[in-house]
């Protein structure tokens, strides 16, 4: 290749180079500060000790920008992607704006959420003033939708604090499906209800609203399924 054509590749490329760095307004690589060698011995130790030794950390780690020296796993619990989704946009809450919102989409008759429950209940006490924790009942198929319909029924009598944890014991204690209307209006009279009350919630307009609402929430939500 002609010489003189090599020279003006290799001429075209360092102003480019050079044309970058001075757009993004920062300094070359070699130009910048190293960090100091305590840091570097600090991370790189504290890597090492949180790698399993079937995957050995990298001889040099790479260190970003940041104003806490601790590695990112003690910093950062929950990962975005693994541990939790970000629904993009942004979705509405039923509580006020200035309100953090915490939702449970749950079904009675999932073992998972049965299991969680007591953890859940043990954690409500202790939320904040700014934190508003929900409920919202999964209403995928006929038998999930009626167990919500049930749960608004209990919430419209002024029963759903009694009546909720009880929900969970009759299914996955007492193998007692609660899949008809016949059997919880038989559920319902051990709380004291009233088969004509029972029945005027169960189909009345503010309990179909709130399933309505609950469908509505569940899709803009992206929630199709039970923890697995």
């Amino acid at each position: 290749m002609n010489k003189t054509l090599v020279g003006v590749g290799i001429a075209i490329a360092a102003i480019a180079i050079a044309l970058f760095f001075f757009a993004s307004g920062s300094k070359p690589v070699a130009e910048t500060a190293p960090a100091t060698e305590a840091t570097e011995v600090e991370s790189t130790a504290a890597v090492e000790a949180q790698t399993p030794a079937a995957h050995p950390a990298p001889a040099k780690p790479i260190v970003v920008a940041q104003a806490d020296a601790q590695p990112a796993a003690k910093t950062r619990r929950f990962e975005l992607g693994r541990h939790y989704q970000r629904l993009t946009p942004t979705q509405p809450t039923s509580s006020s704006p200035d309100k953090v919102e915490v939702a449970e989409v749950f079904w009675y008759g999932c073992s998972h959420c049965y299991t969680f429950d007591p953890y859940l209940e043990r954690w409500k006490p202790g939320l904040a003033e700014n934190v508003s924790f929900v409920r919202i009942p999964a209403v995928w198929n006929p038998l999930v939708r009626l167990h919500a319909q049930a749960f608004y029924t209990a919430a419209y009598l002024g029963k759903e604090e009694e009546m909720h944890t009880p929900f969970f014991r009759e299914i996955h204690v007492n193998n007692n499906a609660l899949a008809s209307k016949e059997a919880l209006e038989e559920f319902f009279g051990r709380f004291g209800v009233s088969k004509k009350d029972f029945n005027e919630a169960f189909d009345s307009f503010d309990v179909n609203r709130k399933l309505q609402q609950a469908d509505t929430l569940a899709r803009r939500y992206r929630v199709t399924s039970v923890p697995v």
